[in-house]
């Protein structure tokens, strides 16, 4: 199962248990039916998402898989894959529930991405990176992307990650309060749980306030995004 479901209290926990947890069309088809299912089959006021992986929370875009749909020219299929990760990410942003990420382990590229639109983050302080090496790989943010990333991490901190590909430890992540907790990985969930059973929110008023605090990413994402994927832009 590329996703995995748990309530535990008024919290859902999500695994992600896809080897690295790479961004391809099933999974993130997966992943959005999984938020579908805590929504409207639980009562769940918390949305906790971690990975079984053991030292990865994903590895970003499954580039195996769609580099030769590139090389085919398929930007039909291209096209589809980046409206979908960014309906998830838009998903994300508008969860009517208090959402956490745990990020067990690495969480790079679009994986890292993915981080920046929960609410809250917690981070493994014994293993892993966050790192956005789209400098390297010659790959562009689009626009809801770096909103959202500028939500995440003070500006300061994002020109030096997004411009080096600089890889930052969970310690640097908590002093510049990109994440707001870090413990090693057999203290990290309890860390996590202990945060998120004290968020028992109600959803209406959660989503209300997401929908007017993260507008700006979603404006993004529905007028700013939409042009570059259809003109195929993000491929070249």
């Amino acid at each position: 199962m590329p996703v995995e479901i748990k309530l535990e209290d008024n919290v859902a926990i999500v695994t992600l248990d896809e080897g690295e947890n790479r961004l391809n069309l099933d999974f993130l088809t997966k992943f959005l039916e999984a938020l579908d299912h805590v929504e409207k089959h639980t009562n769940a006021n918390v949305l906790v998402v971690r990975s079984a992986h053991e030292k990865i929370f994903s590895n970003g875009i499954d580039l195996e898989w769609l580099m030769p749909i590139m090389q085919k020219n398929d930007r039909e299929t291209a096209a589809k894959f980046i409206e979908t990760m960014m309906a998830l990410f838009r998903r994300i942003a508008l969860y009517p529930m208090i959402t956490i990420a745990a990020i067990t382990g690495h969480a790079f590229a679009g994986g890292a991405i993915m981080c920046c639109y929960f609410d809250f983050r917690f981070m493994r302080s014994d293993r892993g990176f966050i790192c956005f090496p789209e400098v390297d790989l010659g790959i562009p943010f689009l626009p809801g992307m770096m909103t959202a990333m500028k939500k995440a991490i003070p500006r300061y901190k994002l020109d030096e990650m997004v411009l080096t590909g600089k890889r930052v430890t969970a310690q640097e992540c908590l002093e510049h309060r990109i994440i707001i907790g870090a413990g090693h990985i057999d203290q990290l969930m309890d860390d996590v749980m202990g945060f998120a059973r004290l968020q028992n929110k109600r959803r209406p008023v959660v989503e209300l306030i997401k929908a007017e605090m993260n507008k700006e990413i979603i404006h993004a994402i529905d007028y700013e995004d939409k042009p570059i994927i259809e003109s195929g832009r993000f491929y070249v």
